[in-house]
């Protein structure tokens, strides 16, 4: 190095120091990543199949007739004589109002009544008095004729006052509260103390005999839903199922949920309890035996970006897999129905589809037949050879 001249000893250290540099960088680049593995993915052809499903909705068992009784009169509750759940009979006492009003009230029209007697007799007496005496011509005919008068007068009178005596005595008999039919206690509206007007609501009661089963659809749904229509109605409790037939359809929606209810009479003699719930299937909205569309939900994917569900189709050309949006009916069972998107006879990846992105190669899984139990004896002296004695 020192026979070489000084300006190339002066350029031969910068040169070893660059030089040096470009092999640490060589040395600390990252390896060329590994090409994706092509993976093996089951598949089925899409092709229709009968469907099995059909809309169901809630609903609750009640009574065909239910009456909210309260009092003809207005007054304060001082007695309530049934419970909640009760069972009534027709004329059994459900509540009372304080009656002591009412009572002094029949009194003073008992006495206009006997007022009203009296003046009658005396119009009675007078005018028989003024007939004698006009057929022996000491009055004129004109005098006899106010006598007749106010003897009709105080008869109308006497009229009048036992019609309000009747009346008065109607009033205070409305202060108890009696059934009019036989039927369940399903509500209590007004408690003792509590002064109500006439008419206000006290009890509730649900008639026995026929009830329905009420549930409610959507308007997109309830022009189906005629009447007279069959329903099948089945037990949340058991797995017993009743049928039964669209008696009535509500004429405007629920201000609240905006569906229409329905009300489907049963056709048996054993009625569900009241309150019970039920699953209800309008033979009118199912879709049993059309062929449709069906996918299991495990081909199902959906889009980050987008949110658009989509199945997986293989392209047999290039042997890759391409993103197919689809949309979803409703469901049935298992499987999803699916309404557009993909046509008959397009193979699609059946499941794995959330380790698959579009465009990326793969080969079609083919089952080994007869493979594990050809290894089996092997697997087996391996698992023997490798446990602890």
């Amino acid at each position: 190095m020192s026979n070489l001249p000084r300006r190339v000893r002066r350029f031969s250290w910068p040169c070893a120091a660059v030089l040096a540099v470009a092999a640490g960088l060589a040395g600390c680049s990252k390896p060329p990543a590994e090409p994706e593995p092509i993976r093996s993915v089951k598949l089925l052809t899409v092709a229709p199949a009968a469907s099995t499903f059909g809309m169901e909705f809630a609903g609750e068992v009640r009574p065909r007739i239910e009456s909210r009784l309260g009092f003809r009169v207005a007054g304060k509750i001082v007695r309530r004589n049934v419970d909640l759940g009760q069972t009534v009979r027709v004329g059994q006492l459900l509540a009372e109002l304080d009656a002591q009003d009412l009572r002094l009230a029949a009194d003073a029209a008992r006495a206009q009544v006997a007022a009203a007697q009296t003046n009658r007799d005396l119009a009675l007496a007078d005018q028989k008095r003024y007939k004698e005496l006009r057929s022996q011509n000491f009055i004129s005919g004109a005098e006899l004729e106010r006598r007749e008068s106010a003897y009709q007068a105080a008869q109308a009178q006497l009229d009048q006052a036992k019609a309000q005596l009747s009346a008065q005595g109607n009033q205070t008999g409305y202060a108890r509260l009696v059934a009019d039919v036989a039927g369940v206690v399903t509500g209590i509206e007004a408690e003792p103390g509590q002064v109500v007007a006439a008419g206000t609501p006290v009890v509730r009661v649900a008639q026995s005999g026929v009830r329905d089963v009420v549930f409610s659809v959507p308007e997109d749904r309830v022009a189906a839903m005629a009447v007279g229509s069959p329903v099948e109605v089945r037990l949340w409790n058991s797995d017993d199922t009743l049928s039964g037939k669209v008696r009535e359809v509500a004429a405007s929606a629920d201000v609240a949920t905006r569906t229409f209810q329905v009300k489907v009479a049963l056709d048996t003699k054993t009625p569900p309890p009241l309150g019970t719930t039920v699953t209800v299937s309008p033979k009118a909205l199912g879709s049993g035996g059309v062929p449709v569309i069906k996918l299991p939900t495990s081909a199902l994917r959906q889009d980050a970006g987008t949110g658009q569900t989509s199945v997986l189709v293989l392209d047999e050309a290039s042997m890759t897999v391409r993103a197919q949006p689809v949309t979803i009916a409703t469901a049935d069972g298992n499987d999803a129905v699916i309404s557009a998107g993909v046509q008959p006879g397009m193979r699609v990846v059946a499941a794995g589809v959330h380790v698959l992105t579009p465009g990326q190669k793969v080969t079609v899984y083919q089952p080994r037949v007869g493979g594990d139990k050809a290894n089996a004896p092997a697997a087996a002296a391996a698992a023997a050879a490798s446990s602890p004695r």
